[in-house]
């Protein structure tokens, strides 16, 4: 886990990192359609169900009916429609395999087999660490930041700027000129939406969403 402060203006966002080594660890994506928790929330029925996790972060974007917008896979059942080419997915595999993937490069596949998934959008950066979101690509609007990015050696990274002052561009080519050796990364809601927790951890990795939201992420140790 790292914190990083990413000057924006006269300001400076608190961005928070934490890589992991896929090998080591199970990942789940919870989804309740047509209600919604707090990351916190979530955190806290994981741990009545499955035991404590490592973390638990806010998934993808969703309908003021509490739906998942975009494909999500939740202990291997699908819901909702596959995004297109302009989007990315988050997806845990058979074999332990975890994976950050640009759609437009690798479409999802209804006949593949696929644990857990989150689609989301945009792609920040594009497979081989190339910026994926231009200056003229939206508004410049800073707001709250939840990034799920892949390094070149194959490692998870959730990335959340709790502050609000990053723009979609920014966060993009802060991630690409970063030390992080970021290969491809990919943009989960933010706004109210962002949020991840750490259970038992240290107070830096509290950042709970201001929101309710119906899906999360999660990260648990393999026995």
């Amino acid at each position: 886990m790292r914190q990083v402060l990413v000057p924006s203006g006269d300001a400076a966002e608190r961005v928070l990192i934490v890589r992991l080594d896929a090998a080591r660890f199970h990942v789940h994506v919870r989804y309740a359609p047509g209600a919604g928790q707090l990351v916190s929330q979530w955190a806290a029925a994981e741990a009545a169900r499955s035991g404590v996790p490592l973390l638990v972060v806010n998934a993808g974007y969703f309908t003021p009916e509490y739906e998942a917008t975009g494909l999500l896979v939740s202990e291997g059942r699908a819901y909702g429609t596959s995004y297109g080419a302009f989007a990315g997915m988050f997806a845990a595999l058979p074999g332990g395999r975890v994976e950050v993937r640009w759609l437009a490069e690798q479409p999802y596949d209804p006949s593949e087999m696929v644990l857990a998934a989150v689609q989301s959008f945009p792609v920040l950066v594009k497979p081989g660490g190339v910026m994926g979101f231009p200056p003229d690509a939206d508004d410049g609007r800073p707001a709250r930041r939840t990034v799920v990015a892949q390094d070149r050696a194959g490692r998870i990274l959730f990335v959340v700027a709790p502050r609000g002052y990053l723009s979609l561009h920014e966060m993009a080519r802060w991630l690409v000129a970063s030390d992080l050796d970021v290969d491809v990364a990919l943009n989960l809601d933010g706004g109210t939406s962002s949020g991840l927790v750490m259970p038992g951890g240290v107070a830096e990795a509290q950042i709970d969403s201001l929101a309710s939201i119906p899906a999360a992420i999660v990260v648990a140790r393999r026995e």
